[in-house]
C-alpha cells in the first residue's frame, strides 16, 4: 500500500473526503517527525512505537572493491510493533 492508497482507504473508512484524509495523514506524519526530531518517543498503544537511536561511526567495506571505508555517525529511526499489530499479522 502506498500513500495514495492509504489516503483512499482512510477516506472510505471514515466517510470523509480524500482531501480531509490527506490533510489528516500529513498532520500525523508531521507531528511524528517533529516529536522524533525533538528526541521524544511516539507510542500508539497496541500499534507500536517509534524512537530515535544514535548509530556510532564505524568502518565498513566496499563490497565491490573490498576497500575499507568510514561510515559516519547518524541518528536512525526505530519502530517496534505493538502486541495488537504483531498478533494481527501472525
Amino acid at each position: 500500500m502506498n500513500k495514495t492508497e492509504l489516503i483512499d482507504a482512510m477516506a472510505a473508512d471514515a466517510g470523509i473526503t480524500k482531501a480531509a484524509a490527506k490533510k489528516s495523514l500529513e498532520s500525523f506524519l508531521s507531528n511524528v517527525e517533529k516529536s522524533l526530531k525533538g528526541g521524544n518517543r511516539v507510542s500508539l498503544v497496541g500499534f507500536g512505537s517509534w524512537s530515535v537511536s544514535r548509530r556510532n561511526a564505524r568502518e565498513g567495506r566496499n563490497p565491490s572493491t573490498g576497500a575499507t571505508i568510514k561510515i559516519a555517525a547518524k541518528n536512525v529511526v526505530k519502530f517496534k510493533a505493538g502486541s495488537d499489530l504483531s498478533s494481527a499479522v501472525n
